[in-house]
């Protein structure tokens, strides 16, 4: 693979999407100056996951497929791609499957950030147990946590929920996940008398999960509702150590990302990062105005005294990653 070609000088303005091709479940790493961006590929190509670089958050390089297809494998979908980087190297965490229930999280290898990532062979989770969503995080302390959707059938509202469980290295859980976040608001819901694991529920889903650490707290990002719906949108939890216990404060909408009516549709599953200017970004994906891709767009983020929240989703022109806006 061709190594990463060097952008233009930092963009002075943006407008969402920051990438006019299908571009979902979007994650950026920050490697020195430069970012690349993650993200599961548009179904209709049968690729694996897609990957682009940037040195500004606002122009990017396609650079091609991040990962090699599993050998023998009867995966036929990869989705929501999270890379970090440890010992010198870059693990690709996705999952692999087919179908509703048929997912499993793995990891990929590779030395250079663009990949290629090669698979390490096997599950990271319970292959029992249907996951997705993986997103690994280290703690302070130089300790790995790996957080991630799974789905529980207890409760006033089965469905899909977000687990954490401590990594003993890059490729390895301890195996004794805990529940960070579980439906608790209607906007939550998934899908009424849903057929799941032969029997009928009225689902409920929190998925893409990702955590920043911020003033001493942890803080865990997270997507609820159903992924093509309105609904669709961005909320935290937030707690005082990587496993918690965790308080996700009761609301009847998404705090961080939601719909905009008529022009930002389904806004989700997001990211952050630093940007240029030193202040955080959140990336996530919304549906174009057909409902036919969800593609990438970023926007700023801003910590405030009840935790973090965005302006966003935008869809007009607003200053870019490295400048300040007055």
């Amino acid at each position: 693979m061709a190594a990463a070609p060097r952008p233009e000088p930092v963009a002075q303005r943006y407008t969402n999407p920051v990438h006019d091709g299908y571009f979902a479940d979007p994650f950026v790493l920050r490697v020195g100056e430069d970012y690349y961006a993650y993200g599961t590929a548009d179904p209709g190509r049968g690729a694996t996951v897609d990957v682009m670089h940037s040195t500004d958050l606002v122009r990017w390089q396609p650079l091609g497929a991040a990962l090699e297809p599993l050998a023998g494998s009867v995966a036929r979908d990869y989705w929501a791609p999270e890379v970090a980087a440890a010992d010198g190297r870059f693990y690709l965490y996705f999952s692999a499957g087919v179908g509703d229930t048929g997912h499993h999280i793995r990891v990929a290898v590779a030395d250079l950030p663009q990949g290629p990532f090669r698979d390490t062979g096997a599950p990271v989770t319970n292959r029992a147990e249907f996951a997705i969503d993986a997103s690994p995080f280290r703690d302070e302390d130089g300790g790995w946590w790996l957080y991630y959707a799974r789905d529980l059938l207890d409760g006033d509202r089965p469905g899909t929920t977000v687990a954490v469980d401590r990594l003993l290295d890059m490729t390895t859980v301890a195996g004794r996940p805990s529940t960070v976040v579980r439906a608790s608001a209607e906007w939550q819901r998934y899908q009424a008398d849903r057929t799941m694991y032969g029997d009928v529920y009225d689902w409920h889903t929190t998925e893409g999960p990702f955590v920043r650490q911020h003033d001493g707290r942890y803080w865990c990002f997270y997507s609820g509702g159903n992924w093509r719906e309105a609904s669709y949108g961005v909320s935290v939890a937030v707690a005082d150590a990587p496993d918690g216990p965790w308080f996700d404060p009761p609301g009847d909408r998404p705090t961080v990302l939601r719909t905009v009516p008529g022009v930002v549709l389904g806004p989700g599953h997001n990211s952050v990062v630093v940007g240029p200017d030193g202040t955080d970004w959140i990336v996530y994906h919304a549906w174009d105005r057909d409902g036919t891709a969800r593609r990438m767009c970023i926007d700023r983020l801003e910590w405030t005294p009840a935790g973090p929240r965005c302006a966003g989703p935008t869809w007009t022109p607003q200053p870019a990653p490295g400048l300040r806006p007055r």
